[in-house]
């Protein structure tokens, strides 16, 4: 199967089984949303068939359907007090852990899931890593009513920012809102831009992923580096 991978998948695949080793029974496990949690989703519902005891809690709709379609048991999100590990992809890390995420437009129930997960596992192929995150734009998940005011915000930050859409109509998240993709430019201090953009009114969640994650899982042809928190 390996062999009808392009390079770029197959080192997703590689990452996403390598975290799926940190799973155990009885456990409660947070399934994240895109292209390379996929292949854990897949990974974790072989292990369920073959009679691994757990509970998930998905990030996304599209991962609820994935999961329910390989009878993985969920939990609703807000029945959930903690989750033992998560395993998530990234649009761009750093090797200290920092992230962006949300191009998938799930960063919200993302960030909620690892802010009460005590092992988060971030998933990535090689391409992913960068020096400086910012080249991919930071998705700001935005109420509707505050659209105009957080475009404004962003804009006094120094960034600019553009409306998401897909097929040509506004991008509509899980939660109803809309999604801006802000431009900073190669960004210096994330955390501070992170606060920054906490404080914006209307903003629900950003893609800054500051201090929330254990460890990336990174796959390197067939095989994987790992950086850890320090």
């Amino acid at each position: 199967m390996e062999a009808q991978l392009s390079p770029t998948e197959l080192e997703k695949k590689m990452a996403a089984l390598e975290a799926v080793k940190f799973v155990k029974d009885n456990d409660i496990i947070g399934l994240g949303t895109g292209s390379t949690a996929y292949y854990a989703i897949m990974e974790i519902g072989n292990l369920v068939a073959k009679g691994l005891k757990v509970q998930c809690v998905p990030t996304s709709v599209h991962t609820e359907n994935l999961a329910k379609s390989l009878n993985i048991p969920l939990l609703e999100l807000q029945d959930v007090n903690a989750i033992d590990v998560t395993i998530d992809g990234a649009d761009e890390f750093t090797t200290g852990l920092q992230l962006i995420k949300g191009g998938g437009g799930a960063l919200f129930r993302e960030k909620i899931v690892a802010s009460l997960t005590k092992m988060e596992i971030i998933i990535a192929d090689g391409a992913k890593k960068v020096e400086l995150l910012g080249k991919f734009k930071v998705p700001v998940e935005v109420v509707p009513l505050a659209l105009t005011y957080a475009i404004q915000q962003i804009e006094a930050l120094g960034g600019t920012a553009e409306l998401r859409k897909k097929s040509g109509e506004v991008f509509v998240t899980d939660n109803r809102n809309y999604i801006l993709d802000a431009d900073f430019g190669l960004i210096q201090d994330p955390a501070l831009l992170a606060e920054q953009l906490n404080q914006i009114e209307g903003v629900l969640a950003h893609g800054l992923f500051i201090g929330l994650t254990s460890m990336i899982i990174v796959g390197h042809g067939e095989n994987t580096t790992v950086y850890h928190r320090n």
